[in-house]
């Protein structure tokens, strides 16, 4: 469907819409010869390239520009795989290049959207949620220690069918951010529907959220989330035999970041789903069950930052989407497929998508605004300096700007691939770029390249981009004009990608290729004016780590 519409952001951006559619430098070194090897290369407009410099020594020439208007390529040196997280030098000048430019590094924007309020999707919750991926991964846990009060615990074996209204239940939840040691909550099943099941903690403070409101949050978890993240992803499990996910909201969770943390970083854990719950052989050292882990409302601040009734009921249901997929993704790779857990950069880029495919699934403005801003801004983020942060990120970092890396990837394939192929990602033992390689049927680095040229040209005005690189459901030049528009200090860029401009015979870039992620230079050539050689290379004019997968990619735009 095409979808062009100013959506409102009320309690985060007061009138903010957004508008979507569906449908260290380094000196010049000396420049080799190419010798034979170089490539020749010769682009209409729109079409483009991607070279592998070890098969022209790191040369490309671009030709003579005998036309009457100046002519126009965007050259990308990139990493086209790699290890998440690895990394490699690069030099990207011409043949008489000037002192080198070091690739650009913009400031950090506030990690919040409301003024300095305290963000769960600000850099402690980003590493947190890291840090349990690569928990599954490596499957290291700690043991909780067993105590008085986790002997109160309901045993599995009384836990078939779900929990009646009043029952009372102890849980073992993390009680700091590298679940180092357990609390036993003792909680009460305050509101039960036929997906969900709601445990209050019975030590929250007062006053909480509402009968009426958690009857509206299971409302909307069972009635909308559910089935939102079930179609697209997968199968949940039920190990226990309750027929239910267990969404437990707990002051455990709002005290894993102290007041004093959350003051100082902006940011907050606003819940999450513990692997170790489902993992086979050790599950029942700890719940033993499908649960999602929430704050609790406390607005006078008692247990960490405060957490209005409000901002309870806006954040869960976009918390609990983006873990349910986590939950789902952990339950197909390795409980069904008996597989190893789904590489983290691509996990979350699942979980990205649905947060925006479940705001989409409201069909209102917003609802939508409400849950796809997060992922929204994080990819802004992410374009403001992409040569900053991989795309394949590793599982014991992160940034928001990674994050945005994740969800433009993942968004991007799924626009070119259709909405089964976020299923086919989940449903599979498969991980990481071999995973998208198997079920796009396209080699990873000409996906990556493909998605790398599309963040620049895929609604760049004047110029018609080839269909495979463009995102169909988005038109991210109206989006962000939009909200730099309406809130520039969060936005302060129309668009925030910025590729370097230069002369093509005086382009001299340096810096470093993360896994996934490289530099944009807008190279131009005057009319009538000679062939230009750029070369590609690692340190000292030598060629680029081939562990990074480098790549050079150049469009023609005119």
């Amino acid at each position: 469907m095409n979808w062009q519409s100013g959506l409102t952001m009320g309690t985060i951006f007061g009138s903010l819409a957004l508008t979507a559619a569906c449908s260290n430098s380094a000196g010049p070194g000396s420049l080799p010869s190419c010798g034979a090897r170089g490539t020749q290369l010769s682009l209409a407009v729109a079409a483009y390239a991607s070279i592998d410099p070890a098969t022209d020594s790191g040369c490309v020439t671009f030709p003579a520009n005998t036309a009457i208007d100046t002519a126009e390529y965007l050259v990308l040196p990139w990493s086209a795989g790699g290890t998440p997280g690895s990394s490699t030098p690069f030099t990207l000048q011409s043949a008489t290049p000037l002192p080198t430019i070091a690739m650009q590094s913009a400031a950090s924007l506030e990690p919040w959207l409301s003024g300095g309020a305290p963000s769960p999707h600000g850099q402690l919750a980003v590493a947190f949620d890291r840090f349990l991926r690569a928990s599954a991964q490596a499957r290291r846990y700690t043991l909780p220690v067993r105590s008085a009060a986790a002997l109160t615990a309901v045993p599995s074996a009384a836990l078939s069918g779900p929990p009646t209204l009043g029952s009372k239940r102890t849980f073992k939840v993390c009680a700091n951010l590298k679940c180092m040691s357990f609390d036993n909550v003792g909680a009460v099943a305050r509101s039960v529907g036929t997906h969900i099941a709601i445990y209050v903690d019975t030590l929250a403070p007062s006053p909480g959220l509402t009968q009426a409101n958690l009857d509206s949050l299971r409302n909307v978890f069972d009635t909308k989330l559910y089935t939102v993240d079930t179609v697209a992803f997968g199968h949940v499990s039920d190990i226990d035999s309750n027929t239910v996910v267990i969404v437990l909201m707990t002051n455990t969770v709002n005290k894993l970041v102290s007041t004093s943390s959350c003051n100082s970083t902006n940011s907050y854990v606003a819940g999450f789903f513990f692997p170790a719950d489902l993992a086979p052989g050790i599950s029942q050292n700890y719940n033993n069950g499908e649960i999602f882990y929430s704050v609790v409302a406390d607005s006078n601040g008692t247990l960490s930052c405060a957490h209005k009734p409000s901002e309870v009921n806006d954040v869960t249901p976009v918390t609990f989407t983006h873990e349910f997929q986590h939950m789902i993704n952990f339950v197909e790779h390795v409980l069904v497929k008996g597989g190893n857990t789904e590489e983290g950069w691509l996990d979350e880029g699942l979980s990205k998508y649905a947060e925006e495919i479940s705001g989409r699934s409201f069909g209102d403005n917003a609802h939508f605004s409400q849950f796809a801003i997060s992922a929204v801004y994080d990819g802004y983020q992410y374009m403001l300096n992409p040569g900053r942060s991989p795309l394949l990120i590793p599982e014991d970092t992160g940034s928001l700007a990674e994050v945005g890396a994740s969800w433009l990837f993942t968004r991007y394939i799924v626009d070119q691939f259709g909405d089964s192929l976020a299923g086919r990602l989940v449903r599979t033992a498969m991980t990481g770029a071999a995973n998208v390689a198997a079920q796009t049927g396209q080699p990873f680095p000409q996906t990556v390249s493909r998605w790398a040229l599309a963040n620049w040209v895929s609604d760049l005005p004047g110029f018609t981009a080839p269909s495979e690189l463009q995102y169909t459901s988005w038109h991210f030049r109206t989006t962000f004009g939009s909200l730099h528009n309406q809130n520039p200090t969060n936005f302060p860029l129309a668009y925030p990608l910025v590729p370097t401009f230069s002369a093509g015979s005086a382009v001299n870039l340096s810096g470093t290729l993360w896994s996934g992620s490289g530099a944009y230079v807008r190279a131009v050539q005057p009319p009538s004016s000679a062939a230009f050689t750029l070369h590609f290379s690692g340190p000292s004019g030598g060629p680029v780590s081939p562990a990074i997968v480098p790549r050079l990619i150049v469009l023609r735009i005119r």
